[in-house]
This record gives C-alpha cells, sequence and structure tokens, in this order.
C-alpha cells in the first residue's frame, strides 16, 4: 500500500479521483441474507435487588433498605487500586467497589463512597457477601441448615428479610 501525501494545493485533486463515482440509479437494497440476525436474549442478569439487614439511614432519618446492585465490570475492580484513599488504607476497597456497583438504595441514585461509609457494619458485611456471590457464583442463593430439623434448603438473599423465606 502507498502512502500519499496530501498537501493544501493538491487536496481537492485528492478528493475528485478518490471521490465515489454518481450514480443515476439507486444502489440495490442487500438482500435479506446479509442483515444482521436479530440478538438473542440469552437472559443475563446484570442487576440484582437487595434488602439490607438494618437499612441506611441519611442524614433527614430516612430508612433506606431496599436497593439494587449491578454486575462489577473489570474497570469496577481496577479502579480502586488506584484511589488514594484505598492506597492509604487497603480496607478501604470494598466502599470504593461497592459504591461503584450500587446503583440504588432506596430513593438515592447517586451512591457514594460516603454513603457506604456512614452504613452500619452488618449492612457492608452483607452487601460484601452479596457482591460476592453475584459476581462470583452468579446468584443470590446460599445454602442454609435448619438448627432444629438440620434439614438443608437454600434462600435467595436479594428477597425479603434474611430468615424469612
Amino acid at each position: 500500500m502507498r502512502r500519499r501525501t496530501v498537501t493544501a494545493g493538491n487536496l481537492e485533486e485528492i478528493l475528485q479521483v478518490t471521490a465515489p463515482a454518481q450514480a443515476t440509479e439507486q444502489p440495490a437494497p442487500p438482500p435479506a441474507a446479509a442483515a444482521p440476525p436479530p440478538r438473542e436474549d440469552h437472559g443475563l442478569r446484570t442487576e440484582f435487588e437487595f434488602e439490607l439487614p438494618r437499612g441506611y439511614v441519611d442524614e433527614a432519618g430516612t430508612v433506606h433498605r431496599h436497593g439494587a446492585m449491578r454486575l462489577a465490570t473489570a474497570r469496577d475492580e481496577l479502579r480502586p487500586q488506584i484511589d488514594l484513599r484505598v492506597k492509604e488504607n487497603p480496607a478501604y476497597l470494598s466502599v470504593v467497589l461497592l459504591s461503584q456497583v450500587i446503583t440504588r438504595l432506596g430513593s438515592i441514585t447517586d451512591v457514594h463512597a460516603g454513603i457506604v461509609e456512614r452504613m452500619y457494619a452488618t449492612d457492608v458485611a452483607f452487601l460484601q457477601d452479596f457482591y460476592r456471590r453475584v459476581n462470583s457464583e452468579g446468584h443470590t442463593r446460599a445454602a442454609v441448615t435448619c438448627p432444629h430439623c438440620e434439614g438443608g434448603f437454600e434462600v435467595d438473599l436479594s428477597g425479603g428479610r434474611l430468615g424469612e423465606s
């Protein structure tokens, strides 16, 4: 492939030579087989609802328990590594990471690290486990054992209060 140097003097000439020919006929539409196939819905869930055990209390005293978390991307997991707060205190990584993937908390749609910082420790621990389940295992179910009958069953952590089925 030859490279051509373009200067202001020969730009018009190059444009005329490389311009497509003016056709008087409309080009034929592409055959139906050339159309891209319709997208298939593979049923991939990218957002998961949750209910916090205690709930986040905002400045007005409103308790926010219901929320949603999206699947994490590679960027979500890499971004906290360059955050100065994480470099100073590695334990802060989960606060930054959770603030990036929580899309909604009650009526709050702008969830940032300051909100996660002010959550109760039990709620943060719940969200860390929820994050791990969603992103590692692909679901929100947990295997549990009844303390009375010792029967095993699964509960869905995304729905209802903890301990309810």
